[in-house]
């Protein structure tokens, strides 16, 4: 059984419109289902706007979903309210993206990781101290942080006492929620190494949410490619960089710099913008973007099927079932 199962996970958003007029929804995450194993990168990737912190928010339950389940060795989160759901939380942690906004400038160090292992567990004070020192250790921070405030730390820093707040209840599972995307590129590599031997550390599994394909890539053991609150392209992280099989794929690893000046690289420039999720298109919702579109995908949404010539890599696009049609 895998550590986190979610299935058909759906969470939309009531817009009013109005007197006498039907609401209409926001469909942010529109029937998503995945799989994660313990001590497992899942990396998910698409453009601003695609739905994956509504993703990621969901599973930790911090946005409502709609309908679904999100089963956590075997416990259905979604169904989880008041304390029980506080219980389980020990479970699951979220580094948040913005680490400037994710800590209260008000608590230091010490306070904000004691309150975390004073609601959780039943260390005594002693005992708290200790495992707050260990934490910090683990981040690659000292002692002598334990009494400065958030506004003393630069922003690498502060994303390593996230980090260190995640990982305080020794989770299964830790949502990342493109936890490098504010930070300096070079301290990107820092932050993405840490998470690494983190994981290597504790086998804590990681959901890692972000939209450069590189980073993403470097981390992760399989990739899932999300538009319009669906999920597209499924696949190891090899076997979705190597040879994409989505068209939007294919438009985001062409976005990818290359280091070799020599090596020239076709940009493929999607035109337009990401449609509404209040109002998606019909049929594919990439077609009106696609430069590959068949009639078909204006009319039929496609499924997320799996691909017979590669294991583990699905794709849900027209294009390829007409490939097997015809063949």
């Amino acid at each position: 059984m895998p550590l986190l199962e979610v299935k058909d996970l759906k969470t939309w958003y009531e817009v009013k419109s109005g007197w006498l007029k039907p609401s209409k929804f926001v469909r942010a995450v529109d029937g998503v289902s995945l799989s994660l194993e313990k001590g497992e990168t899942l990396g998910l990737v698409g453009e601003s706007g695609c739905g994956k912190s509504t993703l990621g928010r969901s599973i930790v339950r911090l946005e409502e979903p709609k309908s679904g389940e999100i089963n956590l060795r075997g416990v259905n989160l979604a169904t989880l309210k008041g304390r029980s759901l506080r219980t389980a939380r020990k479970r699951f942690q979220m580094i948040f993206q913005d680490p400037y906004g994710s800590l209260n400038p008000r608590m230091s160090v010490e306070k904000m990781l004691d309150e975390v292992l004073y609601i959780h567990t039943t260390l005594d004070k002693p005992a708290r101290l200790q495992r707050m020192v260990e934490l910090l250790g683990m981040v690659g921070l000292g002692k002598e942080q334990l009494g400065r405030y958030p506004h003393q730390f630069s922003g690498g820093q502060r994303q390593r006492i996230g980090i260190a707040r995640a990982l305080a209840v020794e989770p299964d599972l830790i949502v990342a929620d493109e936890p490098v995307s504010a930070l300096d590129v070079s301290v990107q590599a820092q932050i993405v190494n840490l998470l690494m031997e983190v994981q290597r550390e504790t086998g804590v599994a990681f959901l890692f949410i972000a939209h450069d394909l590189a980073v993403v890539e470097h981390i992760s053991d399989r990739i899932m490619v999300m538009y319009l609150g669906k999920i597209v392209e499924s696949g190891s992280a090899s076997a979705v960089c190597a040879s994409p099989a989505h068209p939007y794929t294919e438009a985001l690893l062409s976005a990818v710099p290359v280091l070799d000046p020599e090596t020239k690289k076709r940009r493929i420039v999607l035109p337009g913008d990401v449609p509404s999720p209040l109002d998606p298109p019909k049929g594919c919702p990439f077609h009106p973007r696609c430069p590959k579109a068949l009639g078909k995908c204006r009319i039929e949404a496609p499924e997320l099927i799996p691909l017979p010539s590669k294991n583990n890599h699905s794709v849900a696009c027209h294009l390829h079932a007409n490939e097997e049609s015809i063949g």
